[in-house]
């Protein structure tokens, strides 16, 4: 092989001297690469260029698409995680109880586990975005530069927080320091969101920017950041974030659960994947009215846009993110309900109708939901319906109908774990049958109300329907759960337990729920994460600035369906390794127990007829 031009002379001078072979033998495998990686055509090039790309490696569209949506799940897993560990850590502190003590810890384990490689991918997707599009980071950075610097100091902030946190776990037990431990997950939560909501800005101005008057820097950057978009963008973010982490955690207590021996673990871990669970759903009712919010204020910015998301060919998007969410509120009820059947001994003769009863309803439910409003049909299937929308079920397709079975699906839901938290408790306050016979009918009342609005809505304007039906709805929605939470907490308050709840007998399929619950969530947010880029169709930043790339078309969905699943495999893999590398410590610890409290692999205390006898005692 012969290398011509200056390359020679550069490798010469590179080469001599002493200790020059590394530098020299790096520079070789620099100059001999960059020509395969088709950069070579910008080495000796002047001119700013507007785009640079890999087409080798799937272009870089592609490789920015990978890099960002793993940043984007790692980063929607360490900003959701301190949030619920301490709370946790909170609790525990509150009510002396050490298992919550224990679980925050865990939690926080996971998180630094996960730091690292969020912040990773973090500065590969920067390097990644600067060289594959210059033009458009010259011009966002010279908009967002003071956030830039803002930012810097946030995530050196948050770093040192963290540390602090974890590493001063043990020695921050006692009195005022743990005081002071609370203070530091405090500020660890507050450092996390405006980490997440400065970024947050630069995104949502690319989808929804705003005219930027002159001025000072940071006037410019504060308009900017500023936009029509930023805050919908930030609450549901958040609330996204707490549904991830709190599902990836019950994820981990479910594979946890399905692979430890002990009984003590066993049981620690089903408590945990509980706390997972609840955490999940805790942010999922709350979620879709958030996703409604930012969709409103869309359409008000600007309504092409909204009609390309929910109208145009982005629109078969949210029928794959109905499966989703349909999947995702099964799976969660059908831990509740298998928490209610096996963790609380003879509840199972009490609670199989109403289960059966909510089963039905949220099948139907997800049925109106999953129907789409326009069908893809041949010609002659299209002449036999008389057009494109079905005679029968075509009436399901409309906003009219979707609004309100998701409002009831979220009533469902949120009853499935008021069923769960009064099991096995008697109430004992006088007016414990008042106070049941309001709940019943604030949920009666607030189920009749919404369908009767959804129904209501066919015979309105649109613009009626969108601005007072929906919000009705889901302020009715709002207000069942604001008002049965307290009631039910202050009721059982003084109730008495009847039945002992029994941690570590879920079967199997338990752990099984809890991981499809996970990749659920993950699919779902790669799936809104193209859905919102696509948006922008042809614009790096909508109506200001245009994308001129070879790349300035939206992928098929077929295609995107691909990057979706690959992105979630990825992040799978990456939570498992992380996961694997946090609990390597724990393997190295006692197996020391003995056969004292030990339960086979694959055996679960139901089945071991120690524990089983254990149970018969505890119901007697």
């Amino acid at each position: 092989m012969r290398i011509h031009g200056e390359h020679p002379r550069r490798l010469l001078s590179l080469l001599r001297g002493r200790g020059s072979s590394i530098a020299g033998l790096l520079s070789l495998i620099g100059l001999l690469l960059a020509p395969a990686l088709g950069l070579a055509q910008e080495a000796t090039s002047t001119a700013a260029v507007a785009y640079r790309d890999i087409p080798q490696l799937g272009g870089s569209r592609n490789i920015i698409w990978v890099i960002a949506q793993q940043h984007l799940l790692l980063a929607g897993f360490v900003l959701g995680v301190p949030i619920f560990a301490w709370v946790c850590e909170i609790v525990g502190w509150k009510t002396g109880e050490k298992r919550y003590d224990k679980l925050a810890k865990e939690f926080t384990k996971l998180l630094t586990s996960a730091y690292a490689t969020t912040a990773l991918f973090g500065g590969i997707l920067l390097f990644l975005l600067i060289g594959f599009y210059p033009k458009l980071m010259t011009y966002l950075t010279d908009i967002f530069f003071p956030s830039f610097v803002v930012y810097c100091v946030l995530f050196l902030l948050e770093t040192v927080t963290l540390y602090l946190y974890w590493y001063g776990w043990d020695t921050m037990q006692g009195g005022g320091m743990k005081v002071l431990h609370l203070f530091l997950g405090f500020l660890l939560n507050v450092f996390a969101f405006f980490i997440m909501i400065v970024p947050n800005s630069w995104a949502t101005f690319q989808a929804s920017p705003v005219v930027i008057t002159e001025g000072s820097s940071l006037a410019r950057a504060w308009a900017a950041t500023w936009n029509p978009t930023w805050w919908p963008v930030n609450v549901h973010r958040l609330i996204a974030n707490v549904v991830l982490g709190g599902f990836i955690c019950g994820a981990y207590a479910g594979v946890r659960y399905l692979s430890v021996t002990t009984a003590e673990e066993r049981d620690h871990y089903d408590w945990m994947g509980y706390v997972g669970n609840f955490i999940g759903v805790f942010g999922m009712l709350p979620l879709p009215f958030a996703g409604y919010w930012l969709m409103r204020e869309v359409y008000q910015y600007n309504q092409q846009m909204g009609i390309t998301l929910m109208g145009g060919f982005l629109s078969w998007l949210f029928i794959l993110q109905a499966v989703l969410i349909g999947a995702l509120f099964l799976g969660a009820n059908y831990y509740f309900w298998l928490g209610i059947t096996h963790r609380i001994p003879g509840a199972e003769a009490k609670y199989r109708k109403p289960i059966m009863a909510m089963l039905i309803i949220l099948l139907l439910c997800l049925g109106v939901w999953m129907t789409p409003h326009s069908l893809v049909a041949s010609l002659e299937e299209a002449r036999k319906m008389g057009g494109t929308h079905h005679p029968l079920l075509g009436v399901f397709g409309v906003m009219s109908a979707k609004m309100t079975v998701v409002n009831l699906m979220i009533l469902v839901t949120f009853m499935s774990f008021v069923i769960y938290w009064r099991a096995g408790k008697q109430e004992t306050a006088t007016w414990a049958k008042i106070a049941k016979t309001v709940m019943g009918g604030v949920l009666g009342i607030a189920a009749i109300v919404v369908i009767v609005l959804g129904v209501w809505g066919y015979f309105v304007p649109a613009i009626v329907r969108i601005n007072y039906f929906s919000v009705a709805q889901v302020l009715i929605t709002l207000f069942v759960m604001l008002t049965i939470t307290p009631l039910t907490a202050v009721l059982l308050r003084s109730a008495r337990t009847t039945t002992e709840m029994v941690w570590g007998r879920m079967p199997p399929r338990a752990g099984y729920a809890l991981v499809m619950n996970a990749v659920m969530v993950i699919l779902l947010m790669t799936l809104m994460g193209y859905a919102r880029s696509s948006s922008r169709v042809h614009w790096h930043i909508y109506g200001v600035m245009r994308d001129s790339s070879q790349y300035a078309y939206s992928p098929a969905l077929g295609y995107a369906a691909a990057f979706m699943s690959l992105n979630t495999f990825m992040f799978c893999m990456l939570v498992a390794f992380i996961f694997w590398v946090a609990t390597m410590g724990d393997k190295g610890k006692a197996m020391d127990s003995g056969a004292k409290g030990k339960v086979p692999a694959g055996a679960f205390p139901a089945m071991a007829g120690g524990s089983a006898a254990l149970d018969d005692k505890r119901e007697l």
